[in-house]
């Protein structure tokens, strides 16, 4: 095979691979780049650029970084690589440089790498670190859920089998929340009710025997897509699990009253707790739930929250797009 031949078949390799060959004059600083490089930075082929011009574009929080693992590389042996975020337009993307260090392979004063995008694999990455997250969150919940129904299931039980039953039937409510909240594949639910959605959500920490009715729902006759279901489920599932652990509903004699309203194309919801343990100053609500929560209103809901925390217990405004909810 001739040299020409293996040199095309190289170029076909890399081109398959979407790699994006790099160069660095460690002299002047100078970078140079193949086509595909200047496209994945998204800069104008220019054929070389300085280092430093090239460090705009690396996010802020990773250009130091970035700029000391380069220059460490010149005395460490052995291959490296170095992920790092560019900024290109309003998109970020993540690079991985890879190359060889302590100057081997060095010609004429120039070291030579590739540029990979792995930006998938880090959003990937991501995303299970998130479903980690919420999944250690959920089972620290449901495990501070299950002991505060049994204790407040207790309290109003006449016998031990009434309490058995009273607490089998908060459990088997609670599984139904739960499955709104994260419904499996192929079980995923269709349009519903806006009441029926937030009642199912908060009957596991209604009542069932003096106390009956201290949950109340009275919100607009409105239809919840599938999107948006299980996006405004996981955002009640969050208040009702807080104020079961440490709000009204973790009370005898806590209420809560959900009630709504729609003002033009945006639908207000009021969560209003009473009786519960009294509030004595406001909590910090750096959690994962609280983010999940905001997270939860702001992407497929275009809304937000508000907290009021009165001396009697929490008062929480939603606020979403009313078009949203159908989706």
């Amino acid at each position: 095979m001739t040299d020409q031949w293996s040199n095309q078949h190289l170029r076909f390799a890399i081109e398959a691979a979407c790699v994006a060959l790099w160069w660095w004059n460690v002299d002047d600083n100078t970078f140079g780049m193949d086509p595909r490089g200047f496209d994945l930075w998204g800069l104008p082929n220019s054929g070389s650029v300085e280092f430093e011009e090239l460090s705009v574009n690396i996010h802020p929080a990773d250009r130091d970084r970035v700029r000391a693992a380069f220059i460490a590389t010149r005395s460490v042996d052995g291959s490296y690589e170095i992920d790092f975020r560019i900024i290109v337009g309003e998109d970020i993307r993540w690079i991985s440089a890879r190359g060889q260090g302590a100057d081997a392979g060095i010609v004429g004063r120039t070291m030579f790498g590739v540029f990979l995008d792995v930006t998938g694999r880090k959003q990937a990455e991501e995303g299970s670190e998130l479903l980690a997250g919420e999944m250690s969150h959920r089972v620290k919940n449901l495990l501070a859920i299950a002991a505060s129904l049994t204790a407040f299931t207790s309290r109003s039980a006449q016998t031990v089998e009434d309490m058995a039953r009273e607490l089998t039937l908060r459990l088997a409510a609670l599984g139904r929340a739960h499955d709104l909240v994260r419904p499996l594949p192929g079980e995923q639910g269709h349009a519903v009710i806006l009441a029926d959605l937030i009642s199912v959500l908060v009957a596991p920490y209604d009542d069932l025997g003096a106390f009956s009715g201290r949950v109340r729902v009275a919100v607009p006759r409105m239809g919840v897509g599938e999107r948006t279901a299980t996006a405004l489920a996981m955002v009640f599932h969050e208040l009702a699990t807080n104020s079961a652990k440490h709000g009204a509903l973790s009370s005898e004699t806590g209420s809560l009253a959900i009630s709504g309203s729609t003002e033009g194309e945006v639908l207000k919801l009021i969560w209003a707790e009473t009786g519960g343990p009294e509030i004595l100053e406001e909590p910090a609500l750096k959690g994962f739930g609280s983010r999940m929560v905001q997270k939860n209103l702001a992407g497929p809901l275009g809304g937000s929250i508000t907290y009021d925390w009165q001396p009697t217990g929490l008062v929480a405004s939603l606020a979403m797009k009313a078009a949203a909810l159908a989706l």
